[in-house]
Order: structure tokens, then C-alpha cells, then sequence
């Protein structure tokens, strides 16, 4: 497995990103499609009502499942910042946003003090930026 960094660390699931999620797009504009030819008849615009209910099925699943990792992410890295972060910063736990923690979960535990203090003080919300700030890259595979 190639080591985990920042420009390799997104996920792809294949069933979600390369089948379930082209099929119903394809469904969503193929309904839009009949719709127009119907000339806006009843059975099309129940068509698009279906695959947009589908789409949006499919969608808020994915995002129900990133919501649970990201509140299991919160709670392993909370344990891990008791552990590793100075007195000072261990009292300020809870200001940490959960965007935050997701990123800094990649710091490894040598340099996850001075760049939490530094997300804290800066009051640094993208992730993106938090993420590039990692200079020794601590993966997770185990991602939905």
C-alpha cells in the first residue's frame, strides 16, 4: 500500500463514487429528459421527482456516514490530545472545532502541540490548510 499523504488521502469508495452515484445521476437528467418530451405530462414529472428523491437518498447516506466518522474522529483525537497536548492546550480541548480535529488528525504526535496551538491561535477553519501544515504524515485508512 503506497503511504498515506496529503495529495493521496481522499477516498474514493467504488460502489458509491464509480456505480450507485453515476447510475442515479444518469436516472435523474434520463427522467428530466422524458419530462421535456412528455411536455411537462404527470407520469414525467413523476419521474423526476422519484430519481431526485433517490439522488438525494443516496447523498444524505453518504453524508450521514462522513457525519459518524467525523464525531468518531472527534472523540479518538480528544483522548489522543489529553495524552499528548501541554497542560495549557489540554484546558482548551473543547474549543476545537470538529474541521480541526479531522485535520489535525493526520499530525503526528511530535508535532500535533505547536500545530494545534498554532489552529487555536490563528483560529484556522480550512481544512485544506490544516492539512498541508502536516509535515510528518500520520495516515488513516480506515475512513468511510
Amino acid at each position: 500500500m503506497e503511504p498515506q499523504n496529503f495529495r493521496n488521502h481522499a477516498k474514493f469508495v467504488p460502489l458509491f463514487h464509480f456505480f450507485s452515484a453515476p447510475v442515479l445521476i444518469m436516472n435523474f437528467v434520463w427522467s428530466c429528459v422524458r419530462l421535456w418530451k412528455s411536455h411537462w405530462g404527470t407520469e414525467g414529472f413523476l419521474g423526476v421527482v422519484v430519481a431526485a428523491g433517490l439522488l438525494t437518498t443516496l447523498l444524505s447516506a453518504r453524508l450521514a456516514a462522513l457525519a459518524v466518522q467525523d464525531r468518531v474522529i472527534r472523540l479518538e483525537e480528544r483522548l489522543r490530545y489529553a495524552r499528548l497536548l501541554p497542560d495549557d492546550l489540554k484546558a482548551r480541548i473543547e474549543d476545537f472545532t470538529i474541521g480541526q480535529m479531522v485535520s489535525l488528525r493526520f499530525a503526528s504526535n511530535a508535532e500535533l502541540p505547536a500545530l494545534a496551538r498554532k489552529v487555536l491561535n490563528e483560529n484556522l477553519q480550512d481544512r485544506k490548510q490544516i492539512k498541508q501544515m502536516v509535515q510528518n504524515w500520520r495516515p488513516d485508512y480506515l475512513r468511510a
